[in-house]
C-alpha cells in the first residue's frame, strides 16, 4: 500500500520556520513532515506552495511572509549563488558556526571540540576578486548573467553584483559590448557551436591589476586584434588579455590551452608581505582580506620554529607554503596540477625564499617517497578540495608521525569525516577556527589544529 503524504504538490500551506539547512533553506514541518523552503528565516511564519514531494521530505516555494524575523534584511537583488542576502550578517555567522558544530557531532561524533566563533568581515560585500560569467544569446545579442538554479538557463544580469569587486562589473559589461560590436557568437552547448563560452575576470586587490580571459570553443577568435586594441583603450588598468580554448563538450569552464593575446602572463597580488603571481588557471582564494586571516591562523596553529620541517599537501601556487617558509627550516609542497607547481616555484623566487621545494604529483604518491628519503616533518598542513583528503593520504600523514597537523577545509562535512579518521589514528583535534571567506553564501572555511596524542 502506497503511503499517503500529509501534503501534495501544489498545496498551499502555512508553516512556522524552525531551522535552516546547511544549504540555506528554511525548514518547516506539517505533522512531522519537513518541507525545505528558500528565502525564509527561523522564527518566521510563511505561506508556502508545495512544489515537490518525496517520501521523507518535500520542497516549497515562498509566497507570503506573515511574521517576519528581526534578522530579515531586504537584498538589492538575489541570485542562486548568494542564498543568505535576506539574512542579517550576525545571524549568518551564527548559522555557519552551528553548521560546523552540528556536522562534527553528526558525522564524526566529535562533541567536545572547541569551535571558536566564526571570524567575519567588517564589510561583507564586494570581496570577490574573480568572476566566471557564462555567455548566452538573446535577440541577436550576447548576454551574460548567472545560471538559474539547477539549470544552465542564463538569467541576464542587469544590476551590479554586490559581492564582486567594483571593477569587475564594468570589465564584464564593456568586454561584452566589444564582443557584440564585432559579431562574436555565443557558444551553444546543445549544438556545440558558436565561439564565446565565458568571460573570466581576475583582479589583484593590492596592485589593482586586472586580467580578462575570453574562453572560446574555437582556436581562432574573429577580429582578435581589434578586440584587443579596444579593450586596451577602454581599460588602462588591465595588464593581461588572454584567450583560453575549451573545445570539449563539458561543464568545466577552462580548457587546457591558453594564449596570451596581449600583456603579461600574470597579475600580481599581495597577502601580508608576500607577493604572488597569478596565472589564468591558478587557484587563488577569491577573498584576499579573509585569506590573510585564514593563513595567519594556519601559521599560528602550525607554531613553527626555525628548525622545523613542514609539508604542505595540496599546496597550489604556494600561498600557504610560503607563509610557512618565512618561519620554518624547510617547506615541502606537493600539488597534482603541473601548472600550479610552476607558479609556486616562481612565487618562491619572487619572494626570495629558497627554503621551499615544490613537487608535482598526487600527495598520497609523493609523500611515501619523501618518507624513504628520510624527510621527517614536524608539521603537516593540508588544504584539500571540497571532497576532502584521500584516505590513503591520511594514513600516510599518520605514518610520518608529525607533532601537529593543520587541516584547512572548505567543506565541514568532509572535514568532520577526516578528523574522525585521524582521531582513530591517534591525532586529537584541539580546536577549530571557522573563517567566513564567502559572505552572503552558505559556505564556510575552517582551520583545525590536531596534535599527536602522547602515551
Amino acid at each position: 500500500m502506497t503511503r499517503k503524504h500529509v501534503v501534495n504538490k501544489n498545496d498551499i500551506v502555512t508553516l512556522h520556520i524552525e531551522d535552516l539547512t546547511s544549504d540555506g533553506n528554511g525548514v518547516g514541518k506539517i505533522d512531522g513532515y519537513p518541507l525545505f523552503i528558500p528565502h525564509v528565516i527561523p522564527g518566521e511564519t510563511a505561506e508556502v506552495k508545495v512544489v515537490k514531494v518525496n517520501k521523507r521530505f518535500g520542497f516549497g516555494k515562498l509566497l507570503t511572509i506573515f511574521e517576519k524575523s528581526e534578522h530579515r534584511v531586504e537584498p538589492d537583488h538575489q541570485c542562486s549563488g548568494c542564498k543568505m542576502q535576506h539574512i542579517s550578517y550576525s545571524l549568518e555567522l551564527d548559522m555557519k558556526y552551528n553548521q560546523v558544530k552540528n556536522v562534527l557531532n553528526k558525522v564524526a561524533h566529535l562533541k567536545d571540540i572547541n569551535v571558536h566563533p566564526v571570524i567575519g568581515m567588517d564589510n561583507p560585500w564586494r570581496y570577490r576578486n574573480k568572476v566566471q560569467m557564462p555567455i548566452g544569446e538573446r535577440g541577436g545579442r550576447l548576454i551574460t548573467g548567472f545560471y538559474r538554479e539547477r539549470s544552465h538557463d542564463i538569467v541576464e544580469s542587469k544590476e551590479p553584483c554586490n559581492i564582486q569587486h567594483e571593477m569587475i562589473d564594468e570589465l564584464v559589461d564593456r568586454t561584452l559590448q566589444v564582443m557584440n560590436n564585432h559579431g562574436i557568437k555565443a557558444y551553444d552547448e546543445k549544438r556545440h557551436q558558436g565561439d564565446l563560452r565565458h568571460i573570466v575576470i581576475r583582479i589583484a586587490e593590492a596592485t589593482n591589476e586586472a586580467m580578462i580571459i575570453l574562453v572560446t570553443r574555437t582556436k581562432t577568435l574573429k577580429h582578435k586584434n581589434k578586440i584587443v586594441e579596444q579593450l586596451k583603450q577602454q581599460f588602462p588598468h588591465v595588464t593581461s588579455i588572454v584567450q583560453n580554448i575549451n573545445s570539449k563538450r563539458t561543464n568545466v569552464i577552462l580548457g587546457n590551452e591558453t594564449n596570451i593575446l596581449w600583456g603579461e602572463s600574470y597579475i600580481y597580488d599581495e597577502i601580508g608581505d608576500l607577493t604572488f603571481a597569478i596565472s589564468p588557471r591558478s587557484f587563488y582564494q577569491v577573498n584576499a582580506k579573509q585569506t590573510r586571516v585564514l593563513y595567519e591562523k594556519a601559521l599560528a596553529y602550525a607554531d613553527i620554529s626555525e628548525d622545523d620541517i613542514v609539508i604542505d599537501a595540496y599546496c597550489g601556487i604556494g600561498t600557504i607554503s610560503l607563509f610557512l617558509a618565512q618561519k620554518a627550516k624547510h617547506v615541502y609542497g606537493v600539488e597534482i596540477v603541473e601548472e600550479a607547481i610552476a607558479d609556486a616555484q616562481l612565487n618562491a623566487r619572487l619572494n626570495k625564499l629558497d627554503n621551499a621545494t615544490f613537487v608535482q604529483g598526487a600527495a598520497e604518491d609523493v609523500m611515501p617517497k619523501w618518507t624513504k628519503e628520510s624527510i621527517q616533518p614536524n608539521v603537516i598542513v593540508v588544504d584539500p578540495p571540497r571532497k576532502g583528503c584521500d584516505e590513503s593520504l591520511l594514513h600516510e600523514m599518520v605514518k610520518m608521525n608529525p607533532e601537529r597537523i593543520v587541516y584547512v577545509s572548505c567543506n565541514p562535512a568532509t572535514l568532520a569525516r577526516d578528523l574522525a579518521i585521524l582521531a582513530d589514528e591517534g591525532y586529537e583535534t584541539k580546536e577549530i577556527q571557522p573563517v567566513d571567506m564567502f559572505p552572503q553564501t552558505t559556505h564556510v572555511e575552517c582551520v583545525s589544529l590536531l596534535q599527536r596524542e602522547t602515551i
